[in-house]
C-alpha cells in the first residue's frame, strides 16, 4: 500500500487506536519493538523518537546508544487481535539512523535497501516469495513449549487427523485482516509441520511480510495454547522446516529472467543469475542458515538441499526452476530456513546474483537426476559441491567470501560473526545427551 502521512492519521482517528508499536528487527531478525501513544504519532512520523540502541543484539556501545527510529508509512497495518474489545494498536516498521541523520550500518532493513538500491542502478527489480514452515507444539502444564506435536497428520492431511487446522485456519484470516495474500495453507510432512503460503512482492516488502508472518504465527498458536517454533530442525527424524525462496529481477517491468527464444525459456540474465548464487552459497550460507540447529535440517534423505546444484526437474539440488514461464519465471532457492534474518537473507542472496550478473558466470549444466542417488565418485565426476556441514564450517566460509562480508558491511559482519562463534563455541564445549546415551556406561 502507498500510503500518505494524512491516510495514517485519519486511520489513527477513525479506528481509535490507542497505541502504536515501532517495529525493527536485530541482527538475527528477532523483533523488537517501542509501544508509544497515539499522542506521539506525529514525533515519531517525523523521525525525532529515540531508544537505546546498546540494549539491541548487534547495534552499538553504551557509549553510543542514542538511535533514531524513522517508520516507513506503507507499512501501516491494524493488529486484528486487539481490535475486538481490547486495546486497539497499530504498527509501524521502522529504519533505525544514527543521530547524525546517516542510515545506521547495523539495520537489517537498511542494508537490504542498499543492496536493493545497488539492483536498481542495474536496471533491476527484485520480487520474492517464501514458503515459510512452522511446527506447533503442546504446552505442559506449567506453560511450557514441549516437542509433543498435536497431530498425528502428514502432507495435506485434513480434519479431523490435523488437530492444528483450527489454529492455522485464524492464522491465515489474521494475515488476511493484515492485508496478506494468502495463495495456499496445509499441513506439511511431518506431524505438527504447517505451511502457509503468501503471494510474492518486492524484496522489502516480502522482508516485512516474513517479520510480521513469524509474528501472527506466534501470537495466534498462543491463543490455541500451542508454541509455534520457527527452529529448523525441533525433532530428530522427521523432516525439518525450511524457508524456500522464490526470487526473480524485474526490468522496465518485464521478467528479465524470461527469454521466449532461449533454451528452457530462461535468459542469460537467469542464468547468470544462478551462476552468481552457486558460487556464493558457501559464503552466505551462515546468513541464510544461521543456526547450529539449521545445519541438522541440511542432511539428506529429508528433501533439504545438500548439494550445489540446479535443475529444471527434480527438487534434489540447491536451486530449482519451477515450471511456469513469462511473468512467473523464476528460481526457487531451497536452502534458507525460517530461522534466517529475511532482510539479510534476501540481502545476500541478492548480491549473489547480481555478482552473477556483472561478471557473466555461467552455471555448471543442471542436474536433472536424483543427487541423493548418485556416488560420491559421480559427483565429483560432475563437479557438484556441498553446502556446509554445520555452522562452523559455514562462518570459515562466510569469513572467506569478499562480496558477502562487502554486502553486510563492516559493523554488521562484525557483530554477526562475533555472536555466531561464541554460538558455536558454546555448542561444541557442550557434552550431550546423546553422547551420555552413547558413550557413558560403554567405555
Amino acid at each position: 500500500m502507498n500510503y500518505t502521512r494524512e491516510d495514517i492519521l485519519h486511520f489513527v482517528k477513525k479506528l481509535k487506536i490507542k497505541f502504536i508499536r515501532l517495529q525493527f528487527v536485530d541482527i538475527f531478525g528477532i523483533p523488537k519493538n517501542v509501544a508509544i501513544p497515539v499522542q506521539q504519532l506525529n514525533k515519531a512520523l517525523d523521525g525525532e523518537l529515540m531508544f537505546d540502541g546498546s540494549s539491541i543484539e548487534g547495534f552499538v556501545r553504551i557509549e553510543e546508544s542514542d538511535m533514531y527510529l524513522r517508520p516507513d508509512i506503507n507499512t501501516f497495518a491494524i493488529f486484528p487481535w486487539n481490535s475486538h474489545g481490547g486495546v486497539a494498536e497499530a504498527r509501524l516498521i521502522c529504519d533505525i539512523y544514527n543521530p547524525d541523520g546517516t542510515p545506521f550500518a547495523g539495520c537489517p532493513r537498511n542494508t537490504l535497501k542498499r543492496v536493493l538500491t545497488q539492483a536498481a542502478e542495474m536496471g533491476y527489480t527484485m520480487n520474492a516469495g517464501p514458503e515459510a514452515e512452522f511446527f506447533l507444539f503442546l504446552k505442559n502444564e506449567q506453560g511450557q513449549a514441549t516437542t509433543m506435536t498435536h497431530d498425528r497428520a502428514s502432507y495435506f492431511d485434513l480434519m479431523p487427523v490435523d488437530l492444528g487446522e483450527s489454529a492455522r485456519r485464524d492464522m491465515v484470516l489474521t494475515l488476511q485482516e493484515m492485508g496478506f495474500e494468502v495463495e495456499a495453507s496445509h499441513h506439511e510432512v511431518a506431524p505438527g509441520q504447517h505451511e502457509i503460503a503468501f503471494k510474492y512482492a518486492d524484496a522489502l516488502t516480502t522482508a516485512d511480510n516474513i517479520a510480521t508472518f513469524k509474528l501472527v504465527v506466534r501470537t495466534i498458536a498462543m491463543r490455541h495454547n500451542l508454541h509455534a517454533t520457527f527452529m529448523p530442525k525441533p525433532i530428530t527424524g522427521v523432516a525439518g522446516s525450511g524457508m524456500h525462496t522464490h526470487q526473480s529481477l524485474f526490468k522496465d517491468g518485464k521478467n528479465a529472467f524470461y527469454d521466449p527464444d532461449a533454451p528452457s525459456q530462461l535468459s542469460a540474465i537467469a542464468r547468470y543469475y544462478i551462476g552468481g548464487i552457486l558460487k556464493h552459497v558457501k559464503g552466505f550460507c551462515a546468513i541464510t542458515n544461521p543456526l547450529v540447529n539449521s545445519y541438522k535440517r541440511l542432511v539428506p534423505g529429508y528433501e533439504a538441499p545438500v548439494y550445489i546444484a540446479w535443475s529444471e526437474q527434480n527438487r534434489s539440488p540447491l536451486v530449482r526452476i519451477p515450471a511456469r514461464r513469462g511473468i512467473g519465471t523464476r528460481i526457487e532457492l531451497r536452502n534458507p530456513d525460517p530461522s534466517c534474518n529475511p532482510y539479510l537473507a534476501l540481502a545476500v542472496t541478492l548480491a549473489a546474483g547480481l555478482d552473477g550478473i556483472k561478471n557473466k558466470i555461467a552455471p555448471p549444466a543442471p542436474v536433472d537426476q536424483n543427487i541423493y542417488d548418485l556416488t560420491d565418485k559421480e559427483r565429483e565426476a560432475l563437479g557438484i559441491e556441498m553446502l556446509p556441514q554445520d555452522l562452523g564450517e559455514a562462518l570459515e566460509e562466510l569469513e572467506k567470501n569478499t562480496l558477502i562480508k562487502k554486502t553486510l558491511g563492516e559493523h554488521l559482519y562484525n557483530s554477526f560473526m562475533n555472536a555466531k562463534k561464541i554460538e558455536w563455541r558454546r555448542y561444541r564445549t557442550q557434552v550431550h545427551q546423546w553422547e551420555l546415551d552413547s558413550y557413558l556406561t560403554v567405555y
